[in-house]
This record gives structure tokens, C-alpha cells and sequence, in this order.
């Protein structure tokens, strides 16, 4: 029979799994996904976004179109005629194709250029914040300097000088969309800088490179995450911004924007079916990741994850 003193005996850590200290965290996590889940309209923008990309990046493969070669025997097609439907444009190009290779334009430049202003953003304003100092004011007077000057004109600026590219695009939207992050950043590195693990690990003799790396970045993960969200729809509407005023990708590639601007000019002819849906693309594509930011957000919010 087991004693007393034998089941309170130091050290003696009954039923406690190998793994225990890692059990917190995995609990975090399962909340927080529990939490994402409760959020009706996260679930529908991650639908609408898993949806749009698999009908852009796998829909090619079963859809065959020649998005290269005009078609002149095909032009202005209606929804339905012959094959097409969604009809064709102006130069017999089929519309669901065109929709198509437009998404993956438009999708593949609204990730990369979102993550790259995240992760510009989040490491000038990791510096900033746990510096501070001189090196925290003229950090972020270069980044109030910038944001005064509205970001579309410099896009424009920028897109009429180089010649537009899908990397060209990705660079040129990264370049200036990360000023946001960093005054985000910079903010949680102003609070954290000042706890107690840090200024412990201060007092060890670690450097102030480790702590950006090792606790500031890894403690603002929640805000980077939800940011980086809302950092890719605006990216994509500045791809479309660009590409409605005939800055975007030139011919024969293809996306939403410039879709978008050409079925302007052809819907005063009676041509709807090249307007409309490049419009609805783009809005839907906007409004997941919306939505998924806003779930994001309540999944990393750490009172909802403790309740």
C-alpha cells in the first residue's frame, strides 16, 4: 500500500504526462481555433477565399482556353454562345478563362506583397519600439514622412516609371504598404520591451537582437497575424487600383483590375458580362480576407482564449 509520505515524496509528479510543458500551448491553440471556428463569417470568408483560389489555380486544368491568341471570329460572345460561358471580350478572349488567369494575378501579388510589407513592417518597428530613443524618433519620422504622401499616387508614380510585372508589382506595393505594420509593431515593442522576462534576459547579458528575435516578435504575433489579413486585401485592391488606370501587367497576361476596366468601357455598349464579373471577384476576395482577420483577431484576443 502506498504511504503518505511516499505519494507527496519530493519530486514525485504523479500522472503528469512527458509533454506537459508543452500542453499549455497546444490548449491556446486548440481555443483559439475553437474560437475561429464560433465565428460564422471567419468560416465564410475562409470558404469564399479557398473557394476563389481553387477556381483560379486548379479550374485551368479542367477549363482549357487560349488566353494568348485573339479571336476575332469570337468577339463580344454572350454568356452561353458557343461554349463560352461566360461569353467573351473584345478580342475573343473566353471570359471564365480570363477570369481566371486574372485571379492568379491578383491573388499571387496580393500574398507575396502582403507579406512582405508584414515582415518589413514588423522588424522596423520591432527595432523602433525596443531601442527607442533617437533611433525610435527617426525610425518612425521616415515612416510619418512616408504616410503623409498618399500611397496610390506613389504607386502610380512608381508603376509609370518601371515597367509593370507581377515581381515589379509585388516590390512596388511592399515598398510603401508596410508603414502600417510598423507603427502597429512598434506599439506592442513599446509595452513588451518593459516586462519582466525580458529585462531578465537583459540582465543575463542578452543581447537586444535576442530580444527582438526571441520576445518581441514571437509576443506580437497575434497583431502581425491579423494585420498581415487585412495587408493582403489591400493589396490586392491597389493591384486593382493600378490596373483599372492601365498601370497592371501588360497583355497578354491578365487580372481582376484590369478586367475590370475594360468591361467598363464595354458595358456602355451593352457588353455587362465583362464587368460584372471581375467586380464580384474582387469584392469577395476583399471581404474573406476581411473576414478572416476579423476571426483571427477574436482567436489571438487572450481574454476569449481564456475563457
Amino acid at each position: 500500500m502506498t504511504t503518505l509520505s511516499e505519494a507527496v515524496r519530493p519530486g514525485a509528479v504523479p500522472d503528469q504526462p512527458a509533454d506537459a510543458s508543452e500542453a499549455p500551448v497546444r490548449g491556446l491553440w486548440r481555443q483559439g481555433v475553437v474560437v475561429f471556428c464560433e465565428n460564422r463569417l471567419a468560416l465564410v470568408g475562409l470558404g469564399l477565399f479557398v473557394l476563389l483560389a481553387g477556381v483560379c489555380f486548379l479550374g485551368p486544368l479542367f477549363y482549357h482556353t487560349d488566353q494568348v491568341h485573339t479571336d476575332l471570329q469570337a468577339v463580344h460572345l454572350a454568356p452561353g454562345e458557343k461554349g463560352h460561358p461566360l461569353g467573351t471580350d473584345g478580342v475573343g478572349y473566353d471570359q471564365l478563362g480570363r477570369l481566371m488567369l486574372g485571379g492568379q494575378t491578383s491573388i499571387i501579388v496580393g500574398l507575396a506583397a502582403g507579406i512582405l510589407a508584414t515582415a518589413v513592417g514588423t522588424l522596423w518597428g520591432a527595432v523602433a519600439g525596443f531601442v527607442g530613443g533617437w533611433v525610435d524618433s527617426a525610425m518612425m519620422r521616415v515612416v510619418d514622412a512616408m504616410m503623409s504622401i498618399p500611397s496610390l499616387f506613389l504607386f502610380m508614380l512608381l508603376a509609370a516609371i518601371v515597367t509593370p510585372s507581377v515581381p515589379m508589382l509585388i516590390v512596388i506595393i511592399g515598398a510603401f504598404a508596410w508603414l502600417g505594420p510598423a507603427r502597429l509593431v512598434r506599439g506592442e515593442a513599446l509595452t513588451l520591451r518593459s516586462r519582466e522576462y525580458v529585462q531578465a534576459m537583459r540582465g543575463m547579458g542578452g543581447t537586444g537582437s535576442r530580444a527582438v528575435r526571441r520576445h518581441i516578435v514571437p509576443n506580437a504575433i497575434g497583431t502581425v497575424i491579423v494585420n498581415a489579413t487585412f495587408q493582403v486585401a489591400d493589396a490586392i485592391l491597389y493591384v486593382a487600383y493600378l490596373s483599372f488606370l492601365g498601370l497592371g501587367v501588360p497583355p497578354p497576361a491578365a487580372n481582376w483590375g484590369g478586367m475590370l476596366s475594360d468591361g467598363l468601357a464595354d458595358t456602355y455598349s451593352g457588353h455587362w458580362w465583362l464587368l460584372y464579373p471581375p467586380g464580384i471577384a474582387i469584392i469577395l476576395i476583399v471581404l474573406a480576407f476581411n473576414f478572416i482577420g476579423d476571426g483571427l483577431r477574436d482567436a489571438f484576443e487572450v481574454r476569449l482564449r481564456r475563457r
